[in-house]
């Protein structure tokens, strides 16, 4: 069989096509051409647009070979997904290509808005120096509320933390344990508006959200305040922004996005206090190359049989940023498990516990079980596959969630019941802010490890002096040791060393060490690619 064929329906960028790399006919059409996009739609494998190309019902009737569409982008206007889902077609977009340029757009607009910077450049092209009338503000030890603490609004808030600003935030949708940890203090809307010197809205508009900020908020809002909107036109009434702006209800505003648009025609412009741009928010060229390599990337592995994240539609769907995170750690759980167990379970139960329960953790169930064949199987283990090496081998699968999580904000583990009849477990966490990999649990030994590349676990019964004689076996034989946990069930009872090295422990020297602690069993683990 020929190349799978990638047509490539509008002018992306050249690392775009470098992100697709050699394994596919690339062809070109102009997508704008309804007759040329049909004609050239019929037998491609996937199709890569922007917004000028409709993928609508009648493109995707002819398109009788195609597996996906990638939208270079984050909107989905020109796609119609509903019909691409009833023709078996996953739709993928870029959600967080442009994610950069949009907080740093409403920064941009935040400034401009305290520092009069549109009507001072407006009065020196017409001739005029008015230094006394256009004096600004200070965003150094002001409080800014961030009206929504997604993606953007965490970048927007970081970034205004490093101005030295007191950062609040609205989100029903955000533990106060989250935002505690980015040092931003959740609050009420209410409070927000009476609270916030300056204020930048970054929700998704919603039923729930729209005209969210209306007069009454409006005028609940200090007369100093700066509002920013670079997030979904109409979250803020735009007419009862204009009466408080044009009353003195409130200081000023930036705008990037407007209820009805093209925008050119809107009171708002009339208004000195007001500095607006036409939906700038993804204009970069980082972000356009972004949006490009990224759905370049769904396309491998869509056409590889692999999980793609960001598909909107089939095969996965839309996995929630709090999960994604748990993905690759849930795959080391699944070869740690393995590994450890020495076979394959006869029945796993995927258990996950905490906060992430409230979003759908189907795929942490493919990414153990992918986990658990990875090193077992010869052929490539996906998350397609995963599930049918699982049934073709007999192992009954089952996820198991729970909200209650007594140690851990959230916790994973991989439970099986071998062919003894005994159960072997492995459970894993994230910590901080930075989500760092934790290997907290191994058969009911409690450990704090971090998962790394090379790992090391011998089992034994506790007495004096057998952790110098590991560490003092792997120095003789040149394996540097980066983290030790020795874990006991009772003084006297059974133990466990985990290790963390710098490399992979060889065979021998694990006999050795075997053989000098007179340890039950002893395990290497090798988790590099």
């Amino acid at each position: 069989m020929g190349k799978p064929v990638v047509l490539i329906a509008e002018e992306l960028s050249p690392a775009t096509v470098e992100a697709l790399g050699p394994d596919f006919e690339i062809r070109s059409c102009n997508g704008a051409d309804r007759a040329e996009l049909l004609a050239a739609i019929v037998d491609v494998d996937a199709i890569l647009i922007r917004s000028a190309t409709q993928v609508d019902a009648e493109a995707l009737a002819v398109a009788t070979r195609l597996k996906i569409v990638a939208r270079a982008g984050v909107g989905l206007d020109n796609v119609d997904v509903k019909a691409s889902t009833q023709a078996g077609v996953m739709v993928v977009n870029a959600p967080t290509s442009n994610i950069v340029s949009a907080a740093e757009l409403a920064v941009a607009l935040m400034l401009a808005a305290a520092r009069h910077v549109s009507p001072a450049h407006a009065a020196l092209r017409n001739g005029e120096w008015k230094r006394s009338k256009y004096t600004g503000i200070e965003l150094y030890e002001k409080t800014v509320g961030i009206v929504g603490l997604g993606r953007i609004g965490v970048l927007v808030a970081q970034r205004l933390s490093a101005f030295g600003m007191n950062v609040i935030a609205y989100d029903p949708y955000v533990q106060a344990g989250r935002a505690a940890q980015m040092g931003v203090r959740m609050v009420s809307l209410e409070e927000l508006l009476a609270e916030s010197d300056f204020m930048s809205v970054h929700l998704p508009k919603t039923p729930e959200t729209a005209g969210l900020i209306g007069a009454e908020q409006l005028k609940a809002a200090k007369p100093t305040l700066v509002l920013v909107n670079a997030a979904r036109g109409g979250i803020v009434d735009e007419g009862a922004l204009y009466d408080a702006l044009k009353n003195g209800e409130i200081a000023a505003a930036g705008l990037d996005v407007f209820a009805k648009e093209p925008c050119t025609d809107s009171p708002l412009f009339e208004l000195e206090n007001v500095v607006a741009t036409p939906h700038l928010g993804a204009s970069t060229d980082e972000a356009q190359e972004k949006a490009g390599i990224a759905v370049a990337k769904s396309v491998r592995l869509a056409l590889s049989g692999e999980l793609v994240p960001d598909a909107v539609n089939v095969q996965g769907g839309v996995i929630a940023e709090d999960v994604r995170p748990g993905i690759p750690l849930t795959e080391k759980l699944g070869r740690i498990f393995t590994s450890l167990a020495g076979e394959v379970a006869q029945s796993l139960d995927v258990e996950v516990r905490g906060e992430i329960t409230e979003f759908d953790v189907k795929v942490l169930e493919l990414a153990a079980l992918k986990g658990v064949f990875a090193d077992i199987v010869e052929e490539q283990v996906s998350y397609v596959n995963a599930p049918l090496l699982a049934a073709e081998r007999g192992v009954a699968v089952r996820l198991v969630t729970e909200a209650e999580s007594p140690d851990h904000r959230n916790v994973i583990t991989i439970r099986g019941t071998l062919a003894d009849g005994n159960q072997f477990s492995v459970s894993g966490t994230l910590v901080g802010i930075n989500q760092r990999e934790r290997l907290v649990e191994v058969n009911g030994f409690l450990v704090d490890l971090e998962p790394t590349e090379h790992l090391a676990f011998f089992r034994y019964e506790d007495r004096p002096g057998m952790v110098g004689t590991v560490g003092q076996i792997l120095g003789d034989a040149g394996v540097n040791i980066a983290g030790m946990q020795v874990s006991r069930d009772a003084k006297g009872g059974k133990a466990l060393v985990a290790l963390s090295v710098d490399s992979v422990v060889p065979a021998e020297v694990l006999e050795q060490i075997r053989a000098a602690i007179d340890a039950e069993t002893v395990r290497g683990v090798d988790l590099s690619d």
